[in-house]
């Protein structure tokens, strides 16, 4: 049999080739838009991918349904209620696809989406229960998924509940939950782990939210945490209805004096360097949000306005072609090109660049106490806000930094604080971009340590 998990680490997603060796064919549940370790496994394992299989409708990132279906002739399956606009075989719940020995079951688990599809497996060599699920945004380890991206959240909370518990927690304990996310996903809550795979009894065990056994007193839990919707969502799951996506992003190589034309005709310009090389030096109102680092390209989707066109820096040529593909994972495609060269490029023509100053947490507490007009721009989400921040500073999520906060002089310092110091570095960014002279970038930590 085979099974194996790959990751988009960036995204926190999870995908799945499964089949039988013996036979020689295998399947793809929930690709991620780059096919390339699906098609080199595939080879490897000697198996012909000949089905791909959907979960539902994602909304976080761009599906490689159409790309597989292209490389390979394989036929694309996905549950009747997601109307997809493209050629597919449409299922029910109970619906059965044999793989050589392996056999997966169709479990319509709805809320997440009204289409949302559990697969069950079924080693029929083995025995003729099932051995794991595959639950993709339905349960996680540790946590559930969110209801509000595609129907009324409350509603979608009581379809979450119901699948959770007539469902999925009605399969044996020992049967092995593997999901769609990781932790790091916008599609669950804080709950979610980073672990791999579960088990339903441990997570019947010891995952809060399914304790939670009144169905009302479940939607109040789930809809209390529920974080913001990112602005592109609706974008991204037009995109997975079809027609397929099958072409990739062709990024152009830039000269910084096409950078700067782009910049000046308000194209966006991303540093995707390191939030520290950033801060030493970088192109006048550019924003920072590093690539090296988990959460690319949600932080890209949340900024990149519709119809904005992007332009990347990297430290090489490198950083910004990855930068490309992690940000047409998520449905930006409008990219200008990146500088060729990298951020070195444009220092060897001598054109100007800015510096942001950076500020430990225990440095801005002395600068208050020296100042206490000092200015604090809290860039975190509104639960982390609530849950604590600093007396007298200011709150604006990052991603909602579209004109100066109230409260702010543009005249005056301000210290853009998070809870680790990579939102701040966007923040500030942003900040500075919206006419502010002197920012500060907090860095060593952030608001939890500043309030120890």
């Amino acid at each position: 049999m085979v099974f194996r998990q790959i990751t988009h680490d960036d995204l926190g997603c999870a995908s799945y080739l499964i089949g039988d060796e013996d036979a020689g064919v295998a399947a793809v549940v929930d690709p991620r838009l780059e096919i390339g370790d699906y098609l080199r496994l595939a080879r490897y394992l000697g198996v012909a991918i000949e089905h791909v299989l959907e979960t539902h409708n994602h909304a976080d990132h761009v599906s490689g349904h159409g790309r597989l279906a292209a490389a390979t002739g394989a036929t694309i399956h996905v549950h009747r209620l997601a109307e997809p606009h493209y050629a597919h075989e449409p299922f029910d719940d109970g619906w059965e696809l044999a793989l050589g020995a392996l056999r997966v079951r169709a479990l319509h688990t709805p809320g997440h989406r009204p289409e949302h599809t559990a697969f069950a497996l079924i080693d029929e060599a083995r025995g003729p229960e099932p051995w794991a699920v595959l639950t993709g945004d339905t349960l996680f380890v540790g946590d559930i998924a969110r209801p509000d991206l595609a129907i009324e959240k409350e509603e979608g909370a009581r379809g979450i509940f119901r699948s959770l518990q007539q469902r999925l927690l009605d399969l044996p304990p020992e049967v092995e939950v593997w999901p769609g996310h990781l932790g790091g996903s916008m599609c669950g809550g804080p709950g979610m782990d980073m672990k791999i795979a579960s088990t339903i009894g441990y997570e019947r065990a010891h995952n809060a939210l399914l304790q939670v056994r009144n169905e009302d007193d479940f939607v109040t839990r789930v809809l209390g945490s529920v974080g913001p919707q990112p602005p592109n969502f609706r974008n991204i799951v037009a995109l997975n209805r079809g027609p397929l996506v099958t072409d990739g992003v062709d990024a152009q190589p830039l000269t910084p004096r096409q950078v700067e034309l782009h910049r000046t005709d308000g194209a966006l310009v991303v540093d995707v360097r390191t939030e520290l090389q950033f801060d030493d030096a970088h192109l006048p109102d550019s924003v920072c949000i590093t690539a090296l680092r988990a959460g690319f390209g949600t932080r890209l989707a949340w900024i990149a306005g519709p119809g904005q066109r992007v332009v990347f820096i990297g430290r090489d040529d490198g950083d910004a072609a990855q930068a490309v593909k992690l940000a047409a994972a998520v449905g930006v495609t409008d990219v200008a090109g990146y500088l060729a060269g990298g951020m070195t490029s444009w220092r060897e023509e001598q054109r100007a660049v800015r510096r942001t100053e950076r500020v430990d947490v225990s440095e801005l507490r002395g600068r208050r106490q020296a100042d206490p007009d000092l200015q604090v721009l809290d860039v975190r989400e509104r639960t982390e806000w609530d849950a604590g921040h600093i007396p007298g500073s200011v709150f604006c999520p990052y991603h909602d930094l579209h004109e100066l906060p109230y409260g702010l002089d543009p005249a005056r310092p301000v210290a853009v604080i998070c809870a680790s110091g990579q939102r701040a570095a966007t923040g500030a960014s942003l900040l500075e971009r919206l006419g502010a002279r002197d920012v500060l970038h907090v860095v060593g930590g952030g608001v939890p340590r500043y309030l120890r």
